[in-house]
Parts: structure tokens; C-alpha cells; sequence
């Protein structure tokens, strides 16, 4: 394949064997719903901003915003009535995540693929739901949608349990959506397309050539085309300027950050963002138009962007994007250069270069082993603190590197761009700065936001446990991996069920089993299901066939 091929197919490749499904409707709630939508948020007729994007309209959109306007001025408009007689919600069923007290925790696991499966015939029109051709898996709890990133760590889990279909069926329509969309979006939901999460699909790649589904090669057209999402603009793009997801360093060098086209109140966080706005003085109070109401491009701000950039980190939200730890509103995230993202890209890259060259295609195999190189040099030089002995961020609007040391520095061990003697200090600087009684803790700052201390989450523990193993730190790993299995087990334990995060040391705590609990943090409350914790705790059972998680029962004393 030359490289004008590869560049075709990266423009307008399909995947092979993906049936046609026409696009969705890409207007999201608030940009079909203006005014009423602003209402039904700042009302709280929701206590979740979350809840009514995920409404299904029980009528044509059109019909009910037409009604809305004729009707919310007259004496007596009841705003929830009205809701209530045009919408329904999605139903969230927690009890299905509650396991039998018969069932190991692998059981128990393999019995919730089917609960937290959907089907392309669950996708009614008008919503905010992107079809999607397969089936597929969904978190749990209130995220009844595919996200990106979550995938890959629930598909640990899936190949585990021998379900390759429902793995192929992912592989597919993960294809399908960068064919459609050109990347992939946060999830399925028309108001997560104006953004990504960090970029695994090559992850993914790996993945299901390892089991059989399909050649890794298979997937270059889609791995084309996400690489230039990421890098829109790279070539025009000035020292010490950035555009999109690519900032050029003053040195020339080329390094990422997340990045969202929008710059409003997130749809499903639109309450949350639009208090923050006020309490950092971008939102004025008394906002409306000529006819009294608000629109939502009535909010903009470069804060919302880096709300929604924080959101496509995967991390929302975290001590990691702000500028005072205590107060989301001084969030900056689109000044940060993650060190993840920056790794998940070398990885990127990687594959790009070695399925050019098995494609013959020896002109893209050099030219993207030099990008990674170019990369790998550029994360030594902006992204490594000699100080700390860890991968850091980096503040490119600042001109320096972040002080905290955070899970995400494992990353670069995991896609294998370290030396042995920085994946060695990577170690000790996890082992003496994050390791906690339960696991690794996500950040050394204690703050109200979910991804940082004391909060654990299973994709940092996988990410962790490998990339340590690949370097051959095999104590630390393996010592992570069990302290991860033990906090699971006990909640499984004494709750019956797998949740979205863990908070790994509770003070006072009586015996060590009740050292752990479900995490806190955040807009929302702990979410039960859940799809990564139940990939990656399959994947290490697996890994650990005599840990004594194994023999744990729910809600049964050993």
C-alpha cells in the first residue's frame, strides 16, 4: 500500500463486513430544545442533568418545542407536567446488578454481560441515542450508552468469559462510528460527538487480533482517520500556538491535549457547568433574550470548553485540570498536556507504523515510526521530572510541568515508551507517593472531585499492573493487582454487587475488610453495574487463579 492509499483509505475507508446504518439526527437536547431545554435544566425538574438528555420525546421534537413556546407564558404552565406528558425517562435498573448469594464474584460477572447489554433495536428515533449496527455493552447505572474508553477495560473482561461475539460485535461497531463520525465519540449520544476520550482503539486492535476476531491490518483505514482527528491542524499550527487537540511546543516539538469543538455548558452536565460559570464570573446573572427566555449559546465560554475537555479526558474531574485543587470553577484543562493522552497516541502511532509495514506500505511504516519517535522524545523532555522520578503533565500556557505525581504516570510503562531505569523510578515513586491498602489511589491530592485521592478505579489498576509487568516490576505489580482483588472482593462481600470506583482506606475502619467502600466524589452519586471494574476484575481473576477473592460469596461471612 503507498502512502496516497493509506491516505485515502483513511479519508473514506469502511469497515468490511459493517452493515449501513444511516447516521443519526446530530442535534443534541439543548440544541434542539433552546429555550425549553435551559428551562428544564435550571428548574431542576431533574435532580440529574443527565436524566432528561436521555428522555425519549413522545412526540416529534418539533411539535413539542412548537407547544412549549405557546404555552409556558400562559397562567398555570406546570413546566414538569409538561415534561412528564411529552418525555420518558430511561429506566435504571440497580437491582439487576445485585448478585446471588450462590455465585462466586467470576459468576457473577459473567451473569451481568447480559443485563448490561443493548441491541441496535433499542434505539428509538428522535432521541439522543447514535445507532449504532451490533450489539454492545454499557456501563451500568445511569450510562446506558457505549463509551469509548471504558470499552476496552470491559472488553478484558468479555474475552475472558468467552464472549467473543459480543467482543466482535464491538470491534465492528467502534468501526462504524469512526467511518461515520470521523473519531470516535465520548459515547453514543448525539451530545458526545463534539468530543473523544483517550484514544485505545489501537489498544482495542491488539485486542482482537489476539483472539481471533480479526487481523489487525483490518482496522488501518479506521486507525487512519482517528490519528487525524487527533492531529487536525498539526502542520499549520506555529511554535508556542495550539489548534484543536495539537499544541506546538516552542522547540517545534508536537505534543496533545483534550480538546472539545463546543464552547457551552455540557448538555448533561448543563446545571453543574452553568453554577460554576457564575461562581467564576463568565455567567451574568439576568441573561435572556428579547422574548424573555435564555438559549443555551447564550452560555459561552472557554471555561465550558475546558469542562468538556475534561469530560473527553476520561478523569471528570480531577485536581489534575485545575488550577486551585478546592474549586472546579479555576478548571484549565485544555492548558494541560496529559501524559496519558500523549502515550495512547505513541501507541497510536506504533500501530500505524507496524500495520503499514504488513500492509507493504513502507513509506507510512517509516513515516510513523519517526512520529513516534518524535513523540517519545518530546514526552522525555516536557512530561519526565527528574525531580520526581515519574511522568508528570505539563502546563504548556505556564511553561511547566504540573507538581503532582498521578496513576496516569504508569501510561507510558503500559504502551512501552519508558526505559527500564524510568520504569524503574516510576515504580518507586508509586509504591512510596500512591499505593494504598486497597490499590493504587488516583492522585496524592485529597479533593471533593472523583478522580483523585482516595478514590481507586480499575482501568488506573489495570494500566498499573501491566505496564510494571512489561518492565518486569513484578512484585509491585502483582502486590497491586491483589490489594485491587481484595478491596472488590470485600464490597462484593458486604454489598453484594461491583461499583463504578472504591474508596481505598476509610479512617477508623474496624477490620480490614471494611478498609474499603464504594468511592465518593463527583456530580453524581457511586453508579452499580459496572462495566470496567467487571472487565478488569475478570481479567486479574484470570491472571490470579489462587487469590482468595475467588472464593468470596455475596453478602456471605467467611
Amino acid at each position: 500500500m503507498t502512502q496516497h492509499s493509506a491516505k485515502a483509505l483513511a479519508q473514506g475507508g469502511k469497515a468490511p463486513g459493517v452493515e449501513h446504518v444511516a447516521a443519526s439526527d446530530v442535534l443534541t437536547p439543548a440544541d434542539r430544545y433552546q429555550e425549553m431545554f435551559v428551562a428544564i435544566q435550571e428548574s431542576r425538574v431533574f435532580p440529574d442533568s443527565k436524566t432528561f438528555v436521555d428522555c425519549q420525546p413522545l412526540r416529534d421534537p418539533e411539535a413539542i418545542i412548537a407547544r412549549y413556546r405557546a404555552d409556558h407564558a400562559l397562567p398555570g404552565f406546570d413546566l414538569r407536567a409538561f415534561v412528564a406528558d411529552h418525555f420518558t425517562t430511561e429506566q435504571v435498573h440497580n437491582s439487576h446488578y445485585v448478585s446471588d448469594p450462590s455465585q462466586s464474584i467470576i459468576a457473577h460477572i459473567d451473569s451481568l454481560w447480559d443485563v448490561l447489554s443493548r441491541t441496535p433495536d433499542s434505539h428509538p428515533a428522535n432521541g439522543s441515542l447514535l445507532p449504532v449496527p451490533f450489539d454492545y455493552v454499557v456501563p451500568g447505572g445511569r450510562f446506558g450508552e457505549m463509551y469509548y474508553w471504558d470499552s476496552y477495560f470491559t472488553m478484558l473482561g468479555l474475552a475472558e468469559s468467552g464472549r467473543l461475539n459480543l467482543l466482535r460485535n464491538m470491534a465492528d461497531n467502534f468501526a462504524f462510528l469512526i467511518d461515520t463520525y470521523g473519531h470516535i465519540p465520548n459515547g453514543n449520544r448525539s451530545y458526545y460527538i463534539s468530543r473523544s476520550q483517550p484514544p485505545v482503539f489501537a489498544l482495542m486492535v491488539d485486542l482482537f487480533e489476539q483472539h481471533g476476531l480479526k487481523r489487525a491490518v483490518h482496522f488501518l483505514p479506521q486507525l487512519l482517520r482517528e490519528y487525524a482527528f487527533w492531529m487536525e491542524g498539526a502542520e499549520d499550527t506555529k511554535r508556542g500556538d495550539a489548534y484543536r487537540h495539537v499544541v506546538r511546543m516552542e522547540d517545534g516539538a508536537l505534543l496533545n491535549r483534550y480538546w472539545d469543538e463546543r464552547d457551552t455548558p455540557r448538555d448533561e452536565g448543563f446545571l453543574e457547568d452553568v453554577e460554576a460559570g457564575r461562581l467564576a464570573g463568565v455567567i451574568q446573572p439576568g441573561i435572556q433574550g428579547a422574548d424573555g427566555s435564555v438559549k443555551p449559546d447564550a452560555y459561552k465560554s472557554e471555561l465550558f470548553r475546558d469542562f468538556r475537555a475534561g469530560a473527553a479526558s476520561g478523569w471528570d474531574y480531577s485536581s489534575r485540570w485545575l488550577a486551585d485543587p478546592t474549586d472546579l470553577s479555576t478548571i484549565r484543562t485544555t492548558a494541560i498536556l496529559p501524559v496519558d493522552l500523549n502515550s495512547f497516541l505513541y501507541k497510536l502511532e506504533t500501530q500505524i507504523s507496524r500495520l503499514s509495514g504488513a500492509s507493504g506500505d513502507m513509506a507510512g511504516q517509516t513515516r510513523f515510526r519517526d512520529l513516534a519517535e518524535a513523540r517519545r522524545i518530546a514526552i522525555d523532555r516536557y512530561l519526565w521530572s527528574e525531580k520526581d522520578g515519574a511522568y508528570v503533565d505539563y502546563d504548556w500556557r505556564l511553561g511547566r510541568r504540573r507538581e503532582e505525581v498521578t496513576a496516569a504516570a504508569a501510561t507510558p510503562l503500559y504502551v512501552g515508551l519508558a526505559t527500564q531505569e524510568q520504569a524503574h523510578q516510576v515504580a518507586q515513586a508509586i509504591s512510596g507517593r500512591l499505593l494504598a491498602p486497597g490499590g493504587l489511589v488516583t492522585t496524592e491530592i485529597d479533593s471533593p472531585q472523583q478522580w483523585d485521592k482516595a478514590n481507586g478505579w480499575a482501568p488506573l489498576q489495570w494500566i498499573a499492573v501491566k505496564g510494571l509487568r512489561r518492565y518486569n516490576q513484578r512484585g509491585l505489580a502483582q502486590d497491586i493487582a491483589h490489594r485491587w482483588l481484595d478491596t472488590v472482593g470485600a464490597i462484593y462481600q458486604r454489598e453484594s454487587k461491583l461499583v463504578e470506583k472504591y474508596a481505598l482506606h476509610v479512617n477508623n475502619a474496624p477490620d480490614a475488610a471494611d478498609a474499603v467502600a464504594g468511592g465518593g466524589g463527583g456530580e453524581y452519586p457511586l453508579q452499580d453495574g459496572f462495566g470496567w471494574t467487571n472487565g478488569v476484575t475478570r481479567k486479574l481473576l484470570e491472571e490470579h487463579p489462587a487469590h482468595r477473592t475467588h472464593h468470596v460469596r455475596a453478602g456471605v461471612k467467611t
